[in-house]
């Protein structure tokens, strides 16, 4: 790579934007998997990650994981979940440069992973860790998130958004102002491929 050369990329939100978000009981709401049972993805996932992953857009996921800081499962419970995705994705051929999680909650009960942190959407140290590492142009990279917290990182950053229109998530959006809209990443992908 010439030392002028920067690398383009789609940064991704994960739970509801790559894979499906699970009702728990406990809280009547739709939140991130807490056991590798529960982990489904879309079923266009794939697809729209290779199409982008051929375009040559590096590849990235930034997640807030709050659910151990909460009590709701372990962390070895949201390595497994991540373990079974990064197979998949390796079984497909996609390749994410990076994973990026957060596990901090500011009202967390397990002390290591309670109060504020640097790195919780909708903070942008992430996409900053990735621009400086990567050599990103974030001009022509690409947020994608199903909530509020999500476009204000991305923007945060310098990126171009786009909210994905997942039902559970309505009550976490209204107030940012993405760039675009689609229904999933499938026509996420067609919007970045049509606007690059």
């Amino acid at each position: 790579m010439g030392i002028c050369e920067m690398n383009k990329a789609v940064l991704f939100d994960r739970d509801g934007v790559i894979n499906r978000l699970v009702f728990n009981p406990q809280t009547q709401a739709y939140e991130s998997p807490h056991f590798v049972k529960d982990f489904e993805l879309f079923p266009w996932t794939l697809d729209s990650l290779l199409e982008l992953d051929k375009s040559d857009y590096l590849l990235f996921v930034v997640s807030n994981q709050p659910s151990y800081a909460k009590g709701k499962t372990t962390l070895e419970n949201i390595k497994a979940i991540h373990d079974k995705f990064h197979t998949i994705l390796t079984r497909t051929g996609v390749t994410f440069t990076e994973y990026y999680y957060c596990f901090h909650h500011p009202d967390g009960i397990i002390p290591k992973f309670s109060g504020k942190c640097h790195c919780r959407k909708p903070e942008p140290y992430f996409p900053l860790k990735a621009k400086k590492d990567y050599q990103l142009d974030v001009s022509a990279s690409w947020f994608i998130g199903d909530r509020d917290s999500d476009i204000y990182c991305g923007q945060s950053a310098g990126m171009r958004t786009i909210m994905i229109d997942e039902p559970h998530s309505a009550g976490e959006r209204g107030q940012s102002v993405p760039e675009f809209w689609a229904q999933d990443i499938k026509e996420a992908e067609k919007i970045i491929h049509n606007n690059q």
